[in-house]
């Protein structure tokens, strides 16, 4: 898939790796980036000793490093992966992934995105938006956006979904935003993007669910209110998760102050999810994340 290229982004390269866990593998990485002549900028690694498990996220600087980017991949895989078991990514950080907005009729995440978006916060390329809902599409104009409608029902969701996954494709998108999308997608659509749909609830659950979390929330005199950002999988809302934060309330507060800060903070959690997935610095193992600084 290919991505839009950033002029003035640094040109560097970045390595998620996970495998057994045995001796030499931060030595033999470094020693494969070292003697092809790239300096290496960023390097966490850990360690998982009950599963015995090594994870690592590894950056290193291209401009004069010898194997050309098409062949880092299979030099790296020939040379080392192998050898240690390693299932591997390689990205650039000078290619600008592409991103599809999914949205119903919530705006708060969605200009709170296009808003960091617009100020060059986040570099990505938004294509599209896509909705349920026709309640959004006056955002989507005030950002130049292309604005795409899909009337989902019982009858037609296997349908709609095929047609929007046709969208995503001619668009070339590699990561999905559910930036409060309120229909849930089948498991056949999330099989398309395995990692790569992003989520944001409230952390009430599966305490509070229904609509009116925080109507319930409120009967029960709740003294924290949080969100929850996750990578979508086929179990609803139990996905591999991302980020998480919370914010304290009280009695003072009514059900308007709990919906109108617990908004804020889905912004945040959204948000700050989707830098850490542009940054790459997620890898997910089995159905947890490790999220590197």
């Amino acid at each position: 898939m290919s991505a839009i290229h950033s002029s003035h982004l640094p040109a560097s390269a970045i390595l998620l790796i996970h495998c057994p866990d045995s001796k030499g593998i931060i030595a033999t990485v470094s020693e494969f980036i070292y003697q092809n002549n790239g300096n290496i900028t960023n390097l966490d690694q850990h360690v998982d000793l009950e599963r015995e498990v090594f994870f690592m996220r590894i950056e290193w600087e291209l401009d004069n490093f010898i194997i050309p980017n098409e062949k880092i991949g299979e030099y790296f895989d020939t040379l080392i992966a192998k050898r240690f078991q390693m299932q591997w990514q390689l990205h650039f950080s000078h290619e600008v992934p592409r991103m599809a907005l999914f949205v119903s009729k919530q705006p708060h995440c969605l200009y709170d995105i296009l808003a960091r978006w617009k100020s060059q916060e986040i570099e990505v390329e938004i294509p599209l938006i896509i909705s349920n809902h026709p309640d959004l599409e006056t955002v989507a104009r005030q950002f130049d956006i292309d604005f795409h409608l899909f009337i989902i029902n019982g009858e037609n969701k296997r349908e709609q979904e095929q047609e929007q996954l046709a969208l995503l494709a001619k668009h070339r998108i590699e990561f999905i935003v559910l930036a409060r999308y309120m229909q849930i997608l089948s498991e056949e659509f999330i099989s398309h993007y395995r990692n790569r749909i992003i989520n944001i609830h409230h952390s009430f659950l599966p305490a509070f669910p229904g609509a009116k979390p925080y109507h319930s929330a409120f009967e029960r005199g709740v003294k924290v209110i949080g969100a929850t950002s996750h990578y979508v999988t086929r179990e609803l809302d139990a996905g591999p998760i991302i980020a998480q934060d919370i914010i304290r309330v009280s009695h003072a507060d009514s059900v308007e102050d709990l919906i109108r800060k617990g908004r804020d903070l889905e912004k945040v959690i959204l948000s700050r999810s989707i830098w850490h997935h542009l940054q790459r610095q997620i890898l997910v193992y089995q159905n947890r994340t490790l999220v590197f600084s």
